[in-house]
Parts: structure tokens; sequence; C-alpha cells
């Protein structure tokens, strides 16, 4: 499938293409006329810990980055307070990011039954309503009453060469960029923990062949109904809270916002930042840091009048990989990913790293998947 990339801009307006969406998302509030800013929070600006990319790759000992001791020993702050924190100085061309958003973009304003026909024979898969998938890209089916108003590209990181995205330089493809990115983070991660990098222990944890990208779009929701019985606040919500069961996320999001974190009860707005990216550490990281780090909750809530487009790469150990850990029984991500999806299943939602846990405190479970 060919397509061509148009240069990304930085405010997204309203879709007017509402055949583009799944029914039940056709929904249509025409925004404020005033010029009033159309961006929400409700929540407080979230300060989440920054971190330099260049100072977790560089040695001390080059002029230019004396000063970043202080910058890494913030990495393992960030993580064990938070379990997200703001990239910067990543390195990503923005040109890279603008063009898989512009392709993701293209294949949303195809007509809904198109997108639902397109990807049934290749790597690619398409979702809407739930963001719970089976390891085939398959969405997990969910009760009218539980839709999540959000649609999606699953697309393995071995076969992001499928979006035909325009030639580029070997060392800058997608994919090279992603895995080595999360790479480095986690090797950074790996000496804060003072894990033994040296052995084979830490390699496994990390695999590009397991990890994938999902490209998602929020449609603008107001459900005026609902927002008289919440006191006048849109509740719609893109994803309910979760942790993420990957190893790490790396997240690029649009202007529009609506991530939400939560920490110390607390939530808030991670608003976005140009070139910046987010990353979240996942169930994975959290028993490998033996519950040193943290899996952050988080969700996202849709906007009123403007959709929300964002790109999360998810980094997972490799097939057969054992995660061991003196708070958990051995097990691997197969293990893992089988038990969450026959809890959706059962259950409705995730219980996650709580079914695996050597002394098991069942009542503390995560909410969603």
């Amino acid at each position: 499938m060919k397509t061509t990339t148009t240069t990304t801009t930085t405010t997204t307006t309203t879709n007017n293409n509402l055949e583009s969406y799944p029914p039940p998302f056709r929904l249509r509030k025409t925004p404020p006329a005033d010029g009033d800013d159309l961006t929400e929070s409700t929540k407080q600006d979230c300060p989440i810990p920054v971190i330099d990319f260049q100072c977790l790759i560089r040695d001390n000992k080059e002029e230019d980055y004396k000063n970043c001791d202080d910058k890494k020993k913030k990495l393992g702050e960030a993580c064990r307070d938070w379990g997200v924190f703001r990239l910067v100085n990543h390195g990503v061309p923005p040109d890279l990011l603008n063009k898989v958003q512009d392709f993701a973009r293209e294949i949303f304003s195809l007509p809904f039954e198109t997108k639902q026909g397109l990807f049934t024979t290749t790597p690619l898969s398409y979702f809407w309503g739930t963001p719970a998938l089976t390891p085939s890209g398959a969405a997990l089916s969910r009760s009218p009453q539980n839709i999540n108003w959000v649609e999606g590209l699953n697309v393995p990181l071995t076969q992001l060469s499928q979006l035909q995205l325009q030639p580029q330089p070997h060392d800058q493809h997608p994919s090279l960029i992603s895995f080595r990115l999360a790479t480095a983070i986690f090797e950074a991660m790996s000496k804060e923990l003072n894990m033994d990098l040296t052995d084979e222990y830490s390699k496994p944890h990390l695999s590009e062949s397991t990890g994938f990208i999902r490209v998602y779009r929020y449609p603008p929701n107001s459900d005026e109904e609902e927002e008289e019985e919440e006191g006048g606040e849109n509740t719609a919500w893109g994803m309910d809270v979760h942790t993420d069961s990957s190893v790490l996320s790396i997240l690029n999001q649009d202007q529009v916002g609506g991530l939400e974190v939560l920490k110390d009860d607390q939530w808030f707005t991670v608003k976005p930042v140009s070139n910046t990216l987010v990353v979240n550490l996942g169930d994975m990281m959290q028993a490998i840091s033996n519950d040193e780090y943290k899996s952050v909750k988080h969700r996202v809530k849709v906007n009123r009048y403007k959709e929300r487009v964002s790109t999360c790469y998810f980094v997972f150990p490799g097939e057969g990989s054992v995660i061991k850990s003196s708070k958990y029984k051995p097990f691997t991500y197969s293990d893992f990913r089988a038990q969450v999806q026959q809890d959706v299943k059962a259950l409705g939602y995730k219980v996650g790293l709580e079914r695996f846990k050597i002394t098991s405190t069942s009542n503390t479970i995560t909410e969603a998947c």
C-alpha cells in the first residue's frame, strides 16, 4: 500500500469526515465561536521529571557533559517516584515522527468500512473501542456500555516497513531508531539499578522482535447529558485507568493533550511539549527492578472538540526470556500476556503483576488493560 506524506500541523482541527469514525463515535458539537482555547485541562499540570537523553549516553568526561551526574541521578528518582518522565534531546528527527503520524492520519481519514477491511491480510491490524488486543492484534470484545473512545493501528516493529514511509537512510529507519533509543534508556536504568550488564541477564529483557508500535486516534466527544451529570466536565475516556504490560512505552503525542498520570492518589495532566517524548515504565520493568521502579497508572481523556493522535512504541522482553525476582514467581512475558488475556475475558479488567506475586495481595489490582 503506497502513500505519500504531508507536513504535520501543530494543531489538530476538528475532523469533518464523520464517515471515517466508527459509528458510535460520530458525534458533533460546534466549537465555541469566540476563539477560546479548546485545550482542556481540568487536572493539575503534571510536573513530571525531565530527563536529558544525551546525559544518559555521554561520558561525563566530555567537556559539554560534565554536569550530567545529577541529571543521571534524576533518572532513578523519576523511575521510583513517578514511573514516567519526559525525554528531551532524544535525537529522533522530528521529521521522522511527523511522517509516522502523517501516515496514520491518512489511514484514519479513510471510511470506517474501508479501514476494517484494509488490514485483514497484512501484519498490521486496525481496532476500535478498546485498546485490549490479542497477540495477533485483534480487539478483545467489550460490551457497548464499556467502549473506549479510541481507534488505532497495531504495527509489529519488525513490520514497520509495511507503512511504506518515504525512503530513509538505513541508520534512520524508524524501527532501528526506536529500538536503539529503548535499549539506551534500558541500559541507563540497569546501571542505576546496579544490574550486571556484563552477563546475559539484561539482554533478553528487550527484544526488537516482540515490540510493536500503536498509533491511536481519539475522536472528539461531548455528551451533554453526561456532562450535566458530572457537573459540566467532559468524562469520555479514550483509555481507562491502566498500567502498560511492557518494559518501556515511548510516547509521541500531538498538541491536543489528554494523557493523565497518577501519583500519590492525585491525577496530573501531561501537557504536550514539542520535540519531547514521554516514557512510561511498564509492568515488566517493575518486575525486573524487583519493585524498585513503578509501573505508572495512567489514562486518556478525550477532548470535546478536537481529535487527538498519538504514537507509542511498546518495548517487550524476548520470547522465552524468564523474568526472575525475589518478589515474583519466575515468568515469561508470554505467561504474563496469557494471564492478562484470561483475566480481561473473565473479569473485564487486567489483574497484572499481582497474579505472579510470591506473597499475593490480590485485593490490590490494576484496574484495566
